[in-house]
């Protein structure tokens, strides 16, 4: 079940007696949190939701939890149990090798499976569904794994352990054009004026997380008052880790040759105290790659980005376009000078010299003439 279907469903009908919600990906998890906690207990009373529990079973027993949740309360009569760190109920270690031992030595025997997987966790959750309180919700929450690479296995496990739960939500981490589609719908809603390069600058500083996007673009709205545009400035100043993704700007300035704007960022990145030998690793790291990009013969971000997947280099759609924008502002032979000023700059870099920032200023200038 997707986080939309999950949020239909509570809007229409009765909620399940248990979920488990899996994925790493936090905003939509606490939008749909936050209908079921509507849905059950109703709206808040003084600040509090009377009848909202929060467990761990790193330190609870499931045993405990579903026992609790047997145990009527005489204060609350609807009830929602948040059971976090669901993926504690899995054997870890030599224990998983043991666990699936038991399982293959058991042939199918009717809870020989089950006793192999969890024991008494397992036998606890199964006798609690077979009848469920009324007016209570079990939500078993694992944010731990993702859903493919080394946490695939970790993840059908936990999958087969709740097997018996009647309701699944997946949570997968966002691509970076679903959290720019969100900064953009955001930014609709709060009557941001904010530029496609900025946003692409603050998705890139929020590193693609689409909780940390709504949180900083409501500062940002704050911040600007809705009086005037968002700056690389601004979200420098406001953004946590945006100095990294100013890095990243001031490339994309370099490769369209925007002089001004480049010792602008410039300026910003001296200011917020950035190590400029750092900086300008990033920029030999673009150039170079927009110089593979242009003797392979590639056309376009996609296929950019393709090209480096299948090289083991991860790449975002908004870093391939910033090397296709530098393979068009660049000829094959402007890279190569370009790499070699960048050589230059770092070895004046290095050698006695009156500041960094002149380097790096010497730079800009050399390359945007």
């Amino acid at each position: 079940m997707t986080p939309e279907q999950f949020l239909t469903q509570v809007k229409k009908s009765k909620p399940a007696p248990v979920y488990l919600f899996i994925g790493p990906e936090i905003h939509q998890r606490d939008k749909c949190r936050a209908a079921l906690l509507e849905q059950v207990l109703g709206p808040k009373v003084n600040g509090e939701r009377e009848g909202y529990f929060t467990c761990d079973l790193e330190e609870t027993p499931l045993a405990s939890i579903c026992d609790d949740a047997r145990a009527y309360s005489l204060f609350s009569t609807r009830r929602v149990f948040w059971i976090s760190r669901a993926e504690a109920v899995l054997p870890r270690g030599r224990a998983v090798a043991a666990a699936a031992a038991a399982a293959a030595d058991d042939d199918g025997e009717d809870g020989g499976g089950k006793k192999a997987a969890g024991g008494a966790a397992a036998d606890a959750l199964s006798q609690y569904l077979k009848s469920p309180s009324t007016d209570t919700v079990l939500v078993f929450d694992s944010a731990k794994f993702e859903f493919d690479g080394d946490d695939k296995a970790k993840t059908e496990r936990l999958r087969k352990f709740f097997a018996a739960v009647p309701q699944t939500v997946d949570f997968p981490r966002w691509t970076p054009a679903m959290t720019r589609k969100l900064a953009q719908d955001l930014a609709k809603e709060t009557a941001l004026r904010i530029g496609p390069e900025e946003l692409n600058l603050l998705v890139e500083a929020v590193g693609n997380s689409p909780a940390r996007v709504a949180v900083e673009m409501e500062k940002l709205a704050l911040y600007t008052g809705g009086t005037r545009p968002v700056t690389v400035a601004d979200i420098a100043s406001l953004v946590p880790q945006a100095q990294a993704a100013t890095i990243f700007a001031l490339v994309a300035a370099l490769g369209r040759r925007e002089r001004q704007k480049a010792l602008d960022l410039l300026d910003i990145l001296v200011r917020e105290g950035e190590y400029l030998p750092l900086a300008l690793s990033f920029l030999a790291t673009q150039f170079r790659q927009a110089l593979v990009s242009q003797e392979a013969g590639l056309r376009g971000a996609s296929s950019i980005q393709g090209h480096f997947s299948k090289l083991g280099v991860g790449m975002w759609p908004s870093r391939a376009e910033q090397i296709s924008q530098t393979m068009t502002a660049f000829t094959p032979v402007q890279l190569k000078k370009a790499l070699s000023r960048i050589a230059y700059a770092d070895k004046a870099l290095r050698d006695i010299r009156p500041d960094d920032r002149t380097v790096l200023e010497d730079f800009v200038l050399e390359l945007t003439r």
